[in-house]
C-alpha cells in the first residue's frame, strides 16, 4: 500500500492500529517545509516518517520530501514480516542513509540548494514494540492520558549544553542558540543515526513531530489534549494548540496508538 500524502488534515487508518497525523505551516512560516508520510506493513505494523526541512524555502522543502520519498520507499519495499528486530534497526539505518546520500548529493549537485539538509524521525511499530531512528531535534515521544515520555534525544546545541550540565531544561526553553542542531539528513556525507526500541501498549500513544510542535506546546498541553483518548482528535488538537501557542514554525503531527 502506497504511504500517505503529505498534506495538511490527512489521516489514514492501518487495521487495528490508528493512525492520525497533520502538517501545517504555522501561523508565521510563509511555506510549510516539513513533510511527513505514513503506511501499512504485512502483519499489521505500521510506519512513519517526519522530516523538518532546512536550508531556506527551496532548499528545506525539496530536502525534506525527498528524504520522506527516499526512506518511505526503503522501508515499504524491503521489509518482511519474518524480519528479526535487529533487522529492523538495519533496514531504518540503510533507508536513512539513502536519505543522506540523495540529499547530499542533491545539493551537491546544484547550486541553489546548496546547504539544504532536513531532520528525520521515524518508526516502525510491531507486535506491541517500537523501533525508532532519527537525526536532528524531531521527535518521538509515548504518552498516556496521564503521562508523556520522550524516547529521542535531540542533537542540538541547547541539548549537548545541558547533558553537559551547562543549563538547565528550562534555561534551554529560551536559550538564543535553541534551533541550531548537530546533525541533519544531508549536510555531510555520512550520517550519524541515533536508535531506540520502546514498548507500545494498548493505552499508549506514539508521537511523531517536529519542533513546531515541542517549542510550543509543553508537555502537559500535549497531556490535556489526548488524554480522552479519542484517537483521531489527537493531531488535529495538538497542532491547533501549537498555532494557539503562537505557531512560530512549521508543525508535523504522526499520532500511532491501538
Amino acid at each position: 500500500m502506497p504511504p500517505a500524502d503529505s498534506f495538511a488534515g490527512k489521516r489514514r487508518v492501518v487495521t487495528d492500529l490508528k493512525i492520525v497525523a497533520k502538517t501545517d505551516k504555522g501561523k508565521v512560516r510563509e511555506s510549510n517545509q516539513d513533510a511527513y508520510a505514513v503506511g501499512e506493513l504485512p502483519g499489521e505494523v505500521a510506519w512513519a516518517v517526519v522530516c523538518d526541512g532546512m536550508g531556506g524555502h527551496a532548499g528545506g522543502d525539496f530536502a525534506s520530501k525527498l528524504a520522506v520519498k527516499v526512506i518511505s520507499e526503503k522501508i515499504t519495499s524491503c521489509y518482511n514480516s519474518k524480519m528479526r528486530d535487529s533487522s529492523i534497526k538495519n533496514l531504518l539505518d540503510s533507508a536513512i542513509t539513502a536519505a543522506n546520500i540523495e540529499v547530499y548529493d542533491m545539493a551537491d549537485s546544484h547550486s541553489e540548494l546548496y546547504g539544504m539538509g532536513t531532520t528525520v524521525v521515524c518508526a516502525i511499530v510491531r507486535r506491541d514494540c517500537v523501533f525508532i531512528a532519527h537525526a536532528g531535534d524531531s521527535r518521538a515521544y509515548i504518552a498516556t492520558n496521564d503521562s508523556i515520555r520522550q524516547i529521542t534525544t535531540d542533537h542540538s546545541v541547547v541539548q549537548d549544553l545541558i547533558s553537559r550540565g551547562q543549563i538547565t531544561e528550562s534555561e534551554a526553553e529560551h536559550h538564543p542558540n535553541k534551533n541550531l542542531i548537530t546533525r541533519a539528513v544531508g549536510i555531510d556525507k555520512a550520517i550519524e543515526i541515533d536508535f531506540a526500541e520502546a514498548d507500545l501498549s494498548d493505552d499508549e500513544t506514539l508521537i511523531l513531530c517536529t519542533d513546531g510542535l515541542s517549542n510550543y506546546v509543553s508537555k502537559d498541553e500535549m497531556i490535556d489534549d489526548i488524554k480522552d483518548g479519542q484517537y483521531y482528535a489527537f493531531a488535529d488538537r495538538l497542532v491547533k494548540r501549537a498555532n494557539n501557542n503562537g505557531g512560530g514554525d512549521n508543525i508535523t503531527v504522526v499520532a500511532i496508538a491501538y
